[in-house]
């Protein structure tokens, strides 16, 4: 019953069949094996861009910290929610691969900012010139931080207020395939028909080993990503051990179907705990992540029993009142089964 986030689950056995098989024989080097052709042409055909240049690296900081680099200059300012992953859990990986950039924090409700949220942020940034950082770039992240989803005219309506500034848009999407399931939407409509210049496409935290892939749609971009990821450290030398990962991602749908079982999960998991007496929900269960609160006895008899997951804020202790409520986070994963949820609820609920 481990909930604690989709990084914890194994990798997918077709993921771990296909680095088997690229561990066969030789391939040329950085990039250049022919299983990272397959990915680009299969990167290309999912997101509807014929044009668009494909990288991989290993994690999702080095996607969204590079790909900030190439949107903006050392004195912009990167605008994204107070909750953004770029925010909370980088260690400032952003600022120093940007070469200084500024996070400007945007408020909005459930980890997503709002058109007018964004505006006025952007309206106040820059305005005694050079005393100022200037404005740079836009970063959304969907599936966001706390488990809600963009659809794409919510996208697209925050990308009509950055273009309108003259501003990028880039997407994390460490959780996109979620995101992608939750809207019923696709990867075009929640890209760059919307809008984003570049994706940060998530396979981590959905059944990959370590592989992200970096799409940027305008291929004017692309040489300078190559060098800063060079000089960054992040070309990977064997990398048709990255190419196999997201081969197999991507092969008949495979990236879709782990991100259905996740939300899916989450999905059971969170009507289970709102129909549990003095529990809530924090925020909408809307991709693979449930926020809740429920009485601290809940919580006791859970973590005694052997779940694992985070009381949100970490701040929260499980010593007090059993009739209390605290809050959670609890992250559902493509290999979390019924079983799983229905475990965790009955100790919640305090039944054998």
């Amino acid at each position: 019953m481990n909930f604690a986030s989709d990084n914890t689950s194994a990798a997918a056995p077709e993921v771990m069949a296909a680095l088997a098989a690229a561990n066969e024989g030789y391939a040329m080097p950085y990039g250049r094996d022919p299983i990272m052709d397959r990915v680009r042409a299969a990167l290309r055909e999912t997101f509807e861009a014929p044009e668009a240049e494909v990288f991989l690296v290993a994690t999702g900081t080095a996607a969204n910290a590079l790909s900030l680099a190439v949107l903006t200059d050392p004195w912009g300012a990167v605008f994204c929610h107070r909750n953004a992953h770029v925010e909370e859990d980088e260690c400032g990986a952003p600022e120093f691969y940007t070469g200084g950039s500024k996070l400007v924090l945007v408020e909005g409700e459930h980890a997503k900012m709002t058109p007018e949220t964004l505006r006025k942020a952007i309206t106040l940034t820059g305005r005694s010139g050079v005393h100022n950082v200037q404005r740079g770039m836009v970063t959304i992240t969907n599936a966001t931080e706390n488990g809600t989803v963009y659809s794409a005219a919510e996208t697209q309506a925050l990308c009509e207020v950055a273009k309108g500034f003259g501003l990028p848009v880039h997407l994390d999407g460490a959780r996109f395939a979620n995101a992608v399931v939750a809207s019923n939407e696709s990867p075009a409509e929640l890209t760059w028909r919307a809008g984003v210049d570049v994706v940060s496409f998530g396979g981590t935290k959905n059944g990959c080993m370590g592989v992200e892939a970096v799409v940027i749609f305008d291929p004017a971009r692309a040489w300078e990503f190559e060098l800063r990821r060079k000089r960054g450290g992040h070309l990977f030398s064997k990398h048709r051990f990255l190419s196999a990962q997201m081969a197999a991602y991507l092969e008949d749908g495979l990236w879709l179907g782990l991100a259905r079982a996740a939300n899916a999960a989450a999905a059971r998991l969170s009507a289970g705990i709102a129909a549990i007496p003095g529990a809530a929900l924090t925020h909408p269960t809307e991709a693979n992540a449930v926020f809740a609160s429920f009485p601290r006895a809940g919580h006791r008899r859970a973590f005694e029993g052997g779940a694992a997951y985070y009381l949100w804020p970490f701040d929260q202790t499980l010593d007090g009142p059993g009739e209390e409520p605290l809050s959670c986070r609890m992250v559902a994963s493509w290999s979390t089964t019924g079983a799983d949820v229905d475990g965790l609820l009955a100790l919640i609920r305090g039944r054998d």
